[in-house]
């Protein structure tokens, strides 16, 4: 089902919809959110401004690419590094406070570190098409 909601209503707006880091993004902020829901002592501002951090990546990548250029989507895919470096912060001292395990931390720690490298590898690709002079494009098929 949830292949079938981002194939349906294409257009050069929801072009987004097809980066594996937003996918990856999404399925970290829902990890976190089952995780913390989990956590039964956690004072609601933690739980909220993790949430928030995590929830900030995938939101920020859809904005930037929905900018239609290229400076501003490297602009965005860093604010999305910047929300990557808050919530690993957060969760490492939500480890270091004894509120998550040690097994936790390792799942969400491989998780987030493959967000992060796409993230980098991305702003990384954007930066050379700046260089070389290219424009923002899509190749989102609508339908």
């Amino acid at each position: 089902m949830e292949d079938a909601l981002l194939e349906r209503n294409k257009n050069l707006n929801r072009g987004f919809r097809k980066l594996n880091v937003w996918k990856e993004a999404i399925d970290l902020y829902a990890f976190e959110k089952k995780v913390l829901g989990e956590v039964k002592v956690l004072p609601f501002k933690i739980r909220d401004q993790v949430l928030d951090s995590v929830f900030s990546i995938s939101s920020n990548l859809a904005e930037g690419y929905c900018r239609k250029s290229i400076k501003e989507y490297i602009q965005f895919v860093n604010v999305a590094l910047g929300s990557a470096g808050e919530n690993y912060s957060q969760m490492y001292a939500l480890l270091k406070s004894g509120e998550i395990s040690q097994t936790t931390f390792d799942e969400f720690d491989k998780r987030h570190y493959s967000v992060e490298n796409k993230l980098i590898n991305l702003a990384k690709s954007l930066a050379r098409k700046k260089k070389t002079g290219q424009d923002w494009n899509s190749d989102y098929k609508v339908s």
